[in-house]
């Protein structure tokens, strides 16, 4: 991981390139983040930053963290992210990050959480196929189906499809084209869906080629 920062999802729009082809982004709101901890291989084991995002009132942050953004004489923020850089001996505590570490045509990797859509069934959570209305099917056509213990082994094993909460997970979409970057604005315009409802907290950083 090279770069990386922390945003707010604004929402989706569509931009043009220069041949006249739309382009469907999704605008990321990466404000300055500051770095708030320094973390070193002698003290933790890893070389790592924390960075800071969002403004917050000082009667919503509890005395140990208090304690900590005065540590480091920064002020009070609302989001703290690590990040596992390639040279965290670029940075030091109280810099800022902002937006244009990146530039178009950067590939990233977005993480966020995504919509909660409450409990599904089977058929919704996993794409499940139904059975039949007819011919005495009965009212069981979107069940799950069967569980298949029997005696042998008489239990459900683990990780069997089931009805369930649907949605509100840490979910990353990887290798997506930044399109657009807007320094002063502090903006990201990023190719493509990220997961996640409007307003909501994005971290963006490089994507990792393997092999």
């Amino acid at each position: 991981m090279k770069k990386g920062i922390i945003g707010k999802k604004i929402g989706m729009t569509q931009i043009f390139d220069e041949n006249g082809r739309v382009i469907p982004v999704t605008v990321i709101e990466a404000a300055p983040n500051v770095v708030v901890q320094k973390k070193t291989v002698e003290n933790d084991g890893y070389e790592a930053v924390q960075l800071g995002y969002g403004e917050v009132a000082a009667n919503r942050v509890n005395k140990p963290l208090k304690g900590h953004f005065g540590k480091a004489d920064v002020a009070l923020k609302k989001v703290l992210r690590e990040f596992r850089l390639e040279d965290c001996s670029a940075l030091s505590v109280g810099d800022l990050v902002k937006a244009d570490i990146f530039a178009e045509g950067d590939i990233v990797d977005v993480t966020g959480v995504s919509k909660g859509k409450g409990f599904a069934g089977t058929i919704k959570r996993y794409g499940g196929a139904r059975l039949k209305e007819t011919h005495g099917t009965g009212p069981v056509h979107r069940h799950a189906g069967s569980m298949g213990a029997c005696s042998d082994p008489s239990r459900i094993f683990k990780g069997k499809k089931m009805p369930g909460q649907m949605g509100n997970a840490r979910v990353t979409i990887q290798n997506l084209t930044v399109a657009k970057i807007d320094a002063e604005n502090s903006l990201i315009a990023v190719k493509g869906a990220v997961p996640g409802p409007r307003n909501s907290i994005v971290t963006v950083v490089s994507s990792v080629k393997k092999g």
